[in-house]
């Protein structure tokens, strides 16, 4: 019998890999768009508006966020369908057989979709201060 290759994938190893590095992406998108629009808006909303300025100051890229916020949501929403796109893939892909991995490998399929529901909320509070509260208010 010849001995398994070295480089060859584990069970499953290839396909719980992707679908962590997509939920972490869909974090990040999540974040990015919360970032820009809702933390600002919400500091406003509530009469922050000194540490908002310090915000800014200390992190100037948060004004840069901002006047492009079309194209960091447009980049948001590619990285979200991507990630659901990916989730969805491997929903029923291979865990490993031995009991402890796959205990393992589940637990993060889990985890993947909590953190994806995440990203999610986050890109809609997001576009909710970005879009629809500015439409909304009239303004």
């Amino acid at each position: 019998m010849a001995p398994p290759l070295s480089n060859a994938p584990l069970d499953g190893q290839i396909e719980q890999k992707r679908s962590a590095a997509t939920s972490w992406l869909a974090l990040f998108a999540g974040t990015s768009t919360l970032l820009c629009c809702a933390l600002p808006a919400m500091l406003v909303t509530l009469g922050a508006g000194a540490s908002l300025a310090t915000l800014v100051s200390v992190f100037p890229q948060i004004v840069w966020l901002s006047e492009h916020s079309a194209w960091v949501f447009c980049i948001g929403a590619v990285m979200l369908l991507l990630g659901g796109a990916a989730q969805w893939q491997q929903r029923h892909a291979p865990c490993p057989l031995d009991p402890g991995l796959r205990q393992a490998c589940m637990a993060q399929r889990r985890r993947s979709v909590r953190i994806y529901g995440v990203s999610v909320l986050l890109f809609a509070v997001g576009s909710w201060f970005a879009f629809i509260q500015p439409w909304w208010s009239g303004g």
